[in-house]
């Protein structure tokens, strides 16, 4: 059927719980990104535990108007699992209709991730609808309240996810978050697992010559769609610094503009070549080049919960430099499998960036990263999910 993948048909799974028909809801192709990526990954991923799942996605995610990158749209072929376009976060209409469906497929489960209060509306509201049919309601929560905070962000934070029967969180600092908005909600935290669909990691030498970038230069990565918070213009700052005691190294910018494109570009101008700029949405098939490219991997943050592209790093192998804010540090123990600085402090960021290069760290943190990966297993999500399945907050 479509939107539905189908695990073996027995009533417990292969670890001994009770199967469950499950229903997933988010972006799913051809809709791209990171959570939908995560929600790939879960769907293949409950259905080899022996649970019948099927996904829901969205018929319009963002209005085009408040889509701050080029297109919300993978531009390949479907993934493989194809979901019925039924949402519309302004449509109530649709919540309506959304909500009928899953429970005319007689889900027992309905599992969404939440990331941002644009959502809290038609989630909550769903959520609600769902439980008066006794269907189950979870949700892997990335931000129970945004980077960005705005009057009314902890309001939909409580309606969204005090409609829930169980929520899953991925850092101490989402956690925090979560027990400030007071729901009353089953909790259940667990370590944001590794990506693990950009295939296999491509030899450094291989991947810089596909890319055009030199051999034995010191190169770094910063990887991702390009917000304020996520802190690029201090990285820019201490390029400058890095150039001092480096001048062959490069940074490579990888992502889509989502704001401050003018500004960045004419910040980073007098670098020259030392900054290159791919400045469109990575494909998957892609991933694996710039990461193999990499000597280190950098997320100069301001600000966060967590992140997915430690994760992506840690698949390919490759050492981060981050800031300590929200999650990044839980991910990255500092000295182990990369390098922890303040935020906001790019002297402090090119002191961390010389010293990886000069004290030529990237073996000693590379064996570090084997050793932390193994940690951020996807079996324990499910884990945790079929631990809340067992378990009721009231209504």
């Amino acid at each position: 059927m479509q939107g539905e993948l189908r695990g073996p048909d027995k009533t417990r799974t292969a670890t001994g719980v009770s199967a469950r028909q499950i229903a997933l809801v988010g972006p799913f192709s051809p809709y791209r990104g990171g959570i939908a990526h995560f929600l790939r990954t879960m769907a293949r991923g409950l259905t080899a535990r022996g649970h019948a799942v099927r996904a829901y996605t969205f018929r319009r995610q963002y209005p085009e108007r408040l889509f701050p990158g080029k297109t919300q749209l993978e531009d390949g072929p479907p993934d493989g699992l194809t979901a019925p376009r039924l949402l519309d976060p302004l449509s109530p209409l649709t919540w309506t209709r959304t909500a009928r469906q899953i429970a005319d497929d007689r889900a027992d489960v309905v599992v969404f991730k939440y990331w941002m209060p644009f959502f809290a509306p038609a989630f909550g509201t769903l959520a609600r609808r769902l439980r008066k049919r006794d269907i189950q309601v979870l949700a892997v929560v990335d931000n129970a309240l945004p980077h960005e905070r705005r009057p009314g962000d902890r309001a939909l934070g409580r309606y969204v996810l005090g409609a829930c029967d169980g929520l899953i969180v991925m850092s101490d600092q989402v956690r925090r978050d979560v027990e400030s908005l007071r729901l009353g909600v089953p909790v259940r935290q667990v370590a944001h697992p590794v990506y693990d669909v950009f295939g296999e990691a491509i030899p450094k030498a291989e991947a810089r010559a596909t890319l055009g970038l030199p051999a034995e230069a010191p190169v770094l990565l910063f990887f991702g769609f390009i917000r304020r918070y996520k802190g690029l213009h201090v990285l820019l700052d201490a390029m400058a610094r890095v150039r001092e005691r480096l001048p062959e190294a490069k940074l490579v910018v990888a992502g889509e503009f989502y704001a401050d494109e003018v500004a960045l570009r004419a910040q980073a101008a007098p670098l020259g070549a030392a900054v290159r700029f791919e400045a469109d949405y990575i494909p998957d098939e892609a991933v694996g080049r710039y990461f193999g490219a990499a000597d280190v991997v950098v997320q100069p943050y301001v600000s966060a919960t967590q992140s997915g592209v430690a994760q992506i790093a840690f698949h390919f192998g490759r050492p981060v430099i981050t800031t300590d804010v929200g999650g990044l540090a839980e991910i990255v123990p500092d000295g182990e499998a990369g390098l922890v600085v303040p935020p906001e402090e790019p002297k402090a960021l090119a002191a961390a960036i010389v010293r990886f290069f000069e004290e030529d760290l990237e073996a000693t943190l590379a064996g570090g990263v084997r050793r932390e990966r193994t940690k951020y297993s996807w079996d324990r999500l499910y884990e945790a999910l079929e631990a809340l399945w067992t378990v009721k907050s009231t209504p």
